[in-house]
């Protein structure tokens, strides 16, 4: 039945490409993945989209459709501004998983979306479709000119630029993967509603509301044109790309420090899509530049990056060791997204490498085995990741975790127009039915460091085949085997080895790939350190706390780890020489990757502590980056962590809820209201100011808080504002004139009578004055 399905599929898919990528990715349905962990990662993916209930996913659409919904609509995000986001991305997830598996029920579910999303897209008569609330007056007012754009909010709804990009993708998806005609009907008339819209404005209003977060709408304009050939779409992807990012780039300038990640890897997606398809270098370039200093300079052991979703500065990691919320995994979700289109169009096994090492070291382990997906990675020792539960989470790293799992097949192999390429190392059936190619990988990696790959072929014939020589494999140590014979083992510029002869049916190559240990230290050349075999990034288990919420509930902020963070001063050092710190880890058992660190890990409370590879530690508090120190330093190094923690554990224990002012989720967790106010970057510090008022909702369960602790800085002069807690006044501030650099406290105390478990703080501008930049928000016991 799978291989009917195969051929149905081969068979009807025809698109068009505008540009020549010197590469081309397998699709889906040629590829089978066979037992191991991404095989176990996809089925438990599998089950998890079952469990959902399409009808719920698609009732804002109706509703803004002005029909009936079939169901109550999802909770969490999906009720409280980013209605309709998770159906986007659930068509997405359906066309690659079914394109995986050829499971039949997944394609009937998408068939039945994209009937009910067309039901919506008539009613609207206008081509427009999205759950957006009350979308159609936001854009009426757009389309008149009326744009009021920040980096979360457009005319004053959540992101819904973002919003509506997931539907845009999902019927792309629906469309590219799978050749359903209907979604890719729905979407020109989608994208053609979204050329009239900003017919009538001008090029600066069009980037006045690319302030706002807008995912990758210029890549699928870009994928628009592709498969129409018509301009328009063209010249609408770059009206959509936002050149506040893409003018650094395109000089080659890193900007990126305490930007909002994720807003930004979709926008270089876009970059990357326009300059295949219009054969512009030039943008092109830009994106490369973006990830080479992305991954070379903001990247950490597991391939992931960012702080509270945030760029951390590339020269201070400090913050992401220090914080519960670590690499965001939508960030490597786009990340790979951008690295598969740059090693397609420009080979390199540095690509690939980075795709191995973020697959299963941040993609793979951001799923609980037993279902549920990751939000933030925390890279602070002794910290854990909390889960989705399938019916209460709609975080954005849900719709795209749902994604995640269906596609492990796409990078494994590819091909030109002769050649067959081996990126990945991973138990796999490749199907070439236009070559008359099937190639069988069987392999234990990384608990063997081999693989075997037969040939079954209907003639025999001549081609390469081109193995990537991975750069954890140390130069020369990579033999390949065919037959039993061993192969000379040359590599060519893309970092391959090539093999050229005559193949025939059921020729076996055989590759041995040597794993070593390495000790990776941090982009900014800090003392914190994280071990490697191979790609696999080694993790110690470190159970010494309760994790409270494992799996999340339904609240804005369920997506993060609260649990007690594990004081840095009891967390294990490691502690020798710099030099040879790798050959301290010693393997118990090779078969499965356990090792031993007794010589170079310093910590009483902790005995026998074994690396094993991260993906293991589900549900376990755990340590990737270990403090290090010479032995001469041990005492001065545990001595300054504790006088360092004692006062940050102390600040953490004393704190009821905290805002980050200026970034987009802790804002948008605290339900964040304004008029006159902006965002902003001071001293690699976000703040938020304003001429007008802005307000947040403090969570103080148990009434313990009652007391506020504003972060103000000095060089911030003549500003007078007041501040009101639950619509009564408590205090005014005035900033002098003073001559004093540095950040500082500003400490208020709460009246008794207006201690509430949801109290709404508001800052107001005097008349003829501002708010000053506010840095941070702590409510304390």
């Amino acid at each position: 039945m799978k291989t009917a399905i195969k051929i149905i599929l081969l068979t009807i898919l025809s698109i068009p490409v505008f540009g020549q990528q010197k590469l081309q990715a397998f699709k889906l349905n040629e590829l089978i993945l066979l037992d191991g962990p991404f095989k176990n990662a996809q089925q438990t993916d599998l089950k998890y989209i079952l469990k959902l209930n399409p009808d719920r996913l698609l009732a804002p659409y109706l509703r803004e459709a002005g029909l009936k919904p079939k169901a109550a609509s999802y909770g969490n995000w999906e009720n409280t501004g980013l209605d309709g986001h998770m159906a986007g991305h659930y068509l997405s997830a359906l066309s690659l998983m079914y394109a995986s598996t050829g499971n039949m029920t997944l394609k009937n579910r998408m068939d039945y979306m994209l009937s009910e999303i067309k039901r919506c897209q008539d009613a609207n008569g206008s081509g427009y479709v999205s759950g957006i609330p009350e979308g159609k007056k936001m854009w009426a007012e757009i389309k008149n000119g009326d744009i009021r754009a920040s980096s979360f909010s457009l005319n004053d709804k959540w992101v819904p630029l973002y919003n509506i990009h997931k539907i845009y993708a999902g019927l792309y998806d629906a469309y590219a993967v799978t050749g359903n005609l209907k979604a890719k009907k729905i979407l020109i008339k989608l994208t053609d509603w979204c050329v009239d819209l900003v017919s009538g404005l001008s090029d600066k209003q069009v980037q006045e509301m690319l302030k706002s977060e807008q995912g990758g709408l210029n890549e699928v304009f870009a994928n628009v044109y592709a498969i129409t050939g018509d301009k328009k779409y063209l010249q609408l992807a770059r009206k959509f790309s936002d050149n506040r990012i893409l003018e650094p780039l395109l000089q080659n300038k890193d900007a990126l420090n305490g930007l909002h990640a994720n807003t930004q890897i979709p926008k270089v997606i876009g970059y990357e899509q326009v300059g295949i398809v219009d054969k512009d270098s030039s943008w092109s370039n830009a994106a490369a530049f973006f990830w080479n200093t992305v991954v070379n300079n903001r990247t950490v052991a597991i391939g992931g990056n960012s702080v509270r979703e945030h760029f951390n500065p590339a020269n201070d990691f400090s913050s992401m060791m220090e914080s519960r919320e670590g690499p965001e995994t939508c960030n490597s979700y786009n990340m790979l997204k951008l690295t598969k289109q740059l090693f397609l169009s420009s080979p390199s096994a540095k690509y690939v490498d980075y795709y191995e090492e973020t697959l299963y070291n941040h993609i793979l382990t951001s799923q609980n085995p037993n279902g549920g997906f990751v939000y933030f990675t925390p890279i602070r020792p002794g910290h854990y990741r909390t889960y989705s539960n399938p019916q209460e989470s709609f975080w954005c790293c849900v719709g795209s975790g749902l994604e995640n799992h269906g596609k492990y097949g796409e990078m494994i192999y590819s091909h030109d127009t002769k050649a067959l390429f081996v990126n990945l190392y991973i138990p796999s059936i490749l199907n070439w039915k236009e070559k008359g190619i099937q190639l069988s990988q069987h392999t234990g990696f990384p608990n063997q460091e081999t693989s075997k790959l037969t040939l079954k072929l209907k003639e025999s014939s001549r081609f390469d085949i081109n193995f990537r020589y991975p750069s954890w494999v140390e130069k020369g140590t990579m033999t390949v085997y065919v037959n039993g014979k061993m192969q000379v083992v040359k590599c060519n510029e893309y970092g391959y080895v090539i093999l050229n002869r005559v193949w025939k049916s059921g020729d076996v190559i055989a590759l041995k790939l040597p794993m070593h240990t390495k000790a990776n230290f941090l982009p900014d050349g800090s003392d914190w350190v994280a071990f490697t075999r191979g790609p696999i990034v080694l993790a110690a288990e470190l159970d010494t706390l309760s994790q409270p919420n494992l799996i999340a509930d339904g609240s804005r902020m369920g997506h993060i780890a609260v649990g007690p963070l594990l004081p840095l001063n009891n967390a294990p050092l490691i502690a020798g020489n710099k030099a040879s710190l790798a050959d301290a880890i010693k393997p118990d058992n090779s078969a499965s990757m356990t090792f031993s660190a007794a010589q170079i890990i310093y910590q009483p409370r902790y005995k026998n502590l074994k690396l094993t590879p991260f993906y293991n530690l589900s549900g376990k508090r755990y340590v990737i980056y270990w403090p290090y120190t010479s032995n001469e330093h041990l005492a001065e190094r545990i001595k300054n962590i504790s006088v360092y923690e004692a006062e940050k554990i102390k600040l953490e224990t004393a704190t009821v809820d905290l805002i980050n002012t200026g970034e987009q989720q802790p804002e948008t967790d605290h339900n964040f209201k304004g008029e006159q106010t902006d965002n902003g970057l001071f001293k690699e510090r976000h703040y938020r100011n304003g001429k007008g008022w802005f307000s947040y909702r403090l969570k103080n369960n148990n009434l313990q808080g009652n007391k506020l602790s504003i972060t103000l800085a000095n060089e911030d002069k003549n500003k007078i504002f007041s501040i009101f807690i639950n619509g009564k006044f408590i205090q005014k501030i005035e900033l002098d004139d003073t001559k004093d650099t540095g950040f500082y406290n500003e400490q208020i105390e709460i009246p008794k009578e207006l201690l509430t478990a949801d109290m709404e703080l508001k800052f107001v501008a005097e008349p003829g004055s501002s708010i000053a930049n506010i840095y941070e928000i702590r409510l304390l016991k």
